[in-house]
């Protein structure tokens, strides 16, 4: 006896709906590398169709088939990079719901780097957050596709106002105590001032056409060279002094940051389409404040080439 498909009867209030389908489904992806251990990364993924009034619900559980069957073929190393498992999904989504223009599939990941202390050279791990993202449109020829990488990361920055007003203070002692102003100077290039600090959370997506590739890596490095510091979960004296001399010679805002990964963006991927779309975010946890200090930029990569360029 065959079952009724009660999905694809007509529903009772007949409008489209934009998005349908499953939210935190997890899965463990494992991407190839080429002469390199395969990347692990532990990931949710959000998957979605969109709905004709005619049908009362979508197969939801063809998402789940797609999903598993891409994750296989990126173990098998036929998908090497997150972004494209992601436009893969949402490619076979559009074969697997033949009533669907439009799907999209999200996918939230971390992943650990191993990483070198700066001068003890020691070995620690890091947590990064990466977010994948991928859009697909039914035309009349081949879909169009749109997909996103992107990265948050964690970094120190110092807070360039309280360091010049101790910077202030501290000239205004030692001229009371007739040290000569060249003696005064000299301290100063050598021993940057205290100042507050904050946790900063920088955040950084890049959207291109399907056929475009943009480097995973390089998008973490943008975020880590845009704050003050790095900062590691392992640190030996040396390291320690290493960052926070680091970090107070070189204060930024949180507006810095962000204006800082847009000169970085411009430099290393100038290279991709003028509309591919930079999306660059950054969260200062304020250690002397209850708040926390926000900025945010999003443009096409041609608009910030303008920008930089005086345009």
């Amino acid at each position: 006896m065959e079952l009724p498909d009660v999905q694809s009867t007509t529903p009772d209030v007949r409008i489209n709906l934009t998005r349908v389908g499953v939210k935190n489904v997890k899965k463990l992806v494992e991407v190839t590398r080429p002469g390199k251990r395969p990347v692990i990364f532990i990931s949710n993924f959000d998957v979605f169709v969109d709905l004709p009034g005619s049908l009362k619900g979508a197969n939801l559980s063809r998402n789940f088939e797609v999903i598993d069957e891409v994750l296989q073929e990126a173990i098998n190393g036929e998908v090497n990079e997150i972004e494209q498992l992601c436009s893969v999904v949402a490619r076979k989504l559009l074969d697997h719901h033949e009533y669907a223009d439009r799907t999209e599939v999200k996918m939230r990941s971390q992943f650990m780097i191993r990483r070198e202390t700066p001068v003890s050279q020691t070995s620690c791990h890091e947590v990064v957050k990466v977010h994948a993202r991928a859009i697909a449109k039914r035309t009349g020829h081949a879909p169009i596709i749109r997909k996103i990488i992107g990265a948050e990361v964690t970094g120190m920055t110092a807070c360039p106002c309280a360091q010049d007003i101790v910077k202030d203070h501290a000239t205004k002692v030692m001229q009371n105590l007739d040290i000569p102003k060249d003696k005064i100077d000299a301290f100063f290039e050598e021993v940057p001032m205290a100042t507050h600090n904050q946790r900063g959370r920088g955040f950084l997506s890049i959207e291109t056409d399907d056929d475009q590739h943009v480097s995973l890596e390089a998008i973490i490095a943008v975020l880590k060279d845009s704050m003050s510091a790095r900062i590691y979960e392992l640190l030996k004296r040396g390291d320690e002094n290493y960052v926070v001399m680091q970090a107070h010679r070189n204060p930024r805002f949180v507006e810095d940051c962000v204006r800082e990964m847009a000169r970085h963006v411009v430099a290393g991927f100038g290279n991709l389409p003028g509309d591919s779309i930079i999306l660059i975010r950054q969260t200062n946890e304020e250690s002397i404040h209850q708040h926390d200090a926000y900025a945010e930029r999003k443009a096409t990569l041609a608009e910030l080439i303008n920008e930089l360029n005086g345009e």
